[in-house]
Order: structure tokens, then C-alpha cells, then sequence
């Protein structure tokens, strides 16, 4: 009570050396004893994407073709077809020549099919998602001259906390 009177009186000796029109504050800073932390909690959700691989078995088949043999086979059937044709038709034996002769070619120099396995790894990306409880603030008890007062802050204060002290005129 005492404190209280004579910041009142401090406040009144103040207000009496300034002018009337200008009602101002006055500010200092002190520092207060912290009396209590409390952690303010907040349940996040937390992507966490993840890669998924499996492997996959793939068959595989080679015919056993030869280009070679058919190619071959169609210019000696070509060759062929051109001899014996004769007058307009001398075209389409020469056609026909090259066709049969590409297909004895290719069936005399085919090989048995050949057959294998291989394993190929596939992979792609999972969300997955988790809860975390993070902090993501403080409430702060803290005494200043026998008062306790209270604050939220981003930060862990410490055990000490620097405050505004204001002091005012009181018009009567």
C-alpha cells in the first residue's frame, strides 16, 4: 500500500510540472523474477514421404529371325522372277520373285526361339503421415514488486524478464 501511495504521489508531482494540454507517459525498464514456463503444446500434422520398391519378374522372348536370310532370299527371288517374266508381266514376276524369295530366305535361316527372365525394379513415392506435438509458445508468470502478472511469449524466457514499466497522469 505504501508503494502504491507513493507512486501516486510520484504520478501527481508528474502531471503538476507539465502543461496541460500534453497528458504523456513516462516509460522505464526493469526486470521481473519469472515464476512459472508453461509450454504451449500444438499437434502438427508431418508429411514424411517415403520410397516403396518392389521387384517384377519380366519374360522375354527372341524369335530368332535373321534380316539377313530374307533379305538375301528376296533379291535372289527378285532376280529370279525378272528372268523369267516377260512383257507386262515381267513386274509383277519380278514382285513376286522378291516376295517368295524374302520368305524361303527368312525360313531357311531361322533359329529356335530363345526364351529368359529378367528383374526389373519399380519404384514410387508414398505419403505417409505422422503426429508430432510441437511447442509453439510459452505462458509466463512472472512477479514485478509483489504483483504476479502473465504473458505468452515465442521463447523460453529464462528466470528473468525485462518489462515496460509506464507511469501516467491521473486527471481528478
Amino acid at each position: 500500500m505504501k508503494k502504491s501511495l507513493s507512486l501516486i504521489a510520484g504520478a501527481g508531482l508528474l502531471a503538476a510540472m507539465l502543461p496541460l494540454g500534453n497528458a504523456s507517459a513516462h516509460s522505464s525498464y526493469a526486470t521481473a523474477r519469472v515464476q512459472q514456463v508453461i509450454p504451449i503444446k500444438e499437434t502438427v500434422r508431418v508429411s514424411h514421404p517415403r520410397q516403396e520398391c518392389w521387384d517384377e519378374q519380366i519374360r522375354h522372348t527372341d524369335r530368332g529371325r535373321n534380316t539377313a536370310g530374307m533379305v538375301v532370299g528376296g533379291i535372289a527371288g527378285g532376280v529370279v522372277g525378272n528372268r523369267f517374266g516377260g512383257g507386262s508381266g515381267k513386274t509383277a514376276a519380278t514382285v513376286a520373285g522378291t516376295i517368295a524369295g524374302a520368305a524361303i530366305g527368312d525360313r531357311l535361316t531361322e533359329r529356335p526361339a530363345r526364351r529368359w527372365t529378367s528383374t526389373e525394379t519399380h519404384c514410387r513415392v508414398v505419403d505417409s503421415w505422422y503426429e508430432e506435438e510441437r511447442t509453439v509458445g510459452y505462458r509466463v508468470q512472472y512477479r514485478y514488486q509483489g504483483d504476479s502478472y502473465w504473458t505468452e511469449m515465442d521463447h523460453h524466457p529464462g528466470d528473468r524478464i525485462r518489462v515496460r514499466v509506464d507511469v501516467t497522469p491521473v486527471r481528478y
